[in-house]
């Protein structure tokens, strides 16, 4: 649906308010959700193919998920399986719930194929979406590949009550996923990147393993536009606190040098910039976690992935599993399945077998 998407839906959807389209579409996907033969129909055109990956003791039927972002709500928990995704990351949520940034916040940067939003985790609490996954799981709907959450700390909690607040949504939804993902990068709440630095996020770590009874895997959620130095402080702490993984990366605040007049109007507004432009400093980082991890601490590669050369470039890099948001947006619902058949092909004219083998390769 690739060619039928970028012709005739996206031009239409694109003239309108980004985050209009945004929350209809997941309104559509969500009574789709709850329709199990409308479900299981999209699941024949759109299914990937299995292309297996075992981590964190979870299997996932193939390594391209969606990225936190998209379904904030889990509104549409059943349909990402169906969309060919191999895993899903709700989110990000807060333990308070909290409306977001003020209207217009997520913009178009069409020409480079890059998104800026400015979000600022606008959500229903952690209580609520509990609520939300509760009752998928008593629906029978729940999809069989690995579901994460990704946690964000609420705009009103100051700084040095983090660890509590991120602890609480922790507590009230340890049961209901298989990973969580410690947002400590996004650009759009204030302060929110201080939380990198090391003991502020030790203190938040320590915090959420003490709740962590269950043994799920948490992650961490970094920025892009770390210093290599600042970065391999994170990975020192994820050795002493049982960190299962890095997702690498979130947002930029940084903005590529343009002479477009549109795009640079774009570039100006506030916010965290996805898409293409992110592509090699994202993988840029996932290198550098390789490299200085030796290959030990699996992450997850997420930044300008629209196709299945920029999930092998990724691959090759060192990242484990990729996640896909602004790439969706521009390439449309079919990119699961088309990333996916695209590396089992570069597999087989390769002679490999399983995307470890290829791990680290351009480094």
């Amino acid at each position: 649906m690739g060619w039928p998407y970028k012709k005739l839906v996206r031009p239409v959807l694109f003239v309108q308010n980004a985050e209009r389209v945004h929350d209809f579409t997941l309104k559509l996907l969500a009574h789709v959700s709850r329709d199990a033969f409308i479900c299981n129909t999209v699941g024949k055109f759109f299914s990937a193919p299995e292309l297996p990956v075992e981590l964190f003791g979870l299997k996932f039927p193939n390594p391209v998920g969606l990225a936190a972002g998209v379904d904030k709500f889990a509104v549409a928990v059943p349909i990402w399986e169906k969309l060919g995704f191999g895993f899903c990351e709700l989110g990000g949520v807060t333990w308070h719930p909290q409306p977001g940034n003020p209207s217009p916040r997520i913009f178009r940067a069409v020409t480079d194929e890059a998104i800026v939003n400015r979000m600022g985790f606008n959500n229903d609490g952690a209580e609520a979406l509990a609520q939300k996954l509760t009752e998928w799981k008593k629906s029978g709907r729940w999809p069989k590949h690995p579901v994460g959450i990704n946690l964000g700390k609420s705009k009103v909690t100051p700084l040095e009550k983090a660890a509590e607040d991120y602890a609480n949504s922790f507590r009230a939804l340890r049961e209901l996923a298989d990973f969580f993902v410690v947002n400590v990068s996004s650009p759009n709440t204030p302060g929110l990147r201080q939380l990198q630095d090391k003991s502020a996020l030790d203190e938040i770590l320590a915090a959420l393993q003490q709740e962590n009874s269950l043994r799920k895997p948490i992650l961490v959620k970094i920025a892009p536009d770390l210093s290599f130095e600042a970065l391999d402080e994170i990975l020192e702490l994820a050795k002493t606190r049982n960190v299962s993984g890095i997702v690498a990366t979130n947002t930029t605040v940084s903005r590529p040098q343009t002479n477009d007049s549109h795009l640079q109007k774009i570039y100006s507004e506030t916010g965290g910039l996805s898409g293409k432009p992110l592509r090699a400093r994202s993988t840029e980082i996932i290198r550098h976690i390789y490299k200085q991890t030796r290959g030990q601490l699996p992450i997850i590669g997420v930044g300008g992935v629209f196709n299945a050369d920029d999930a092998w470039e990724k691959f090759s890099a060192g990242a484990s599993l990729i996640q896909i948001y602004t790439g969706m947006i521009y390439e449309g619902p079919a990119i699961a399945k088309t990333i996916v058949h695209g590396l089992i092909c570069k597999m087989e004219r390769e002679g490999i077998r399983d995307l470890k083998e290829i791990a680290g390769s351009k480094n």
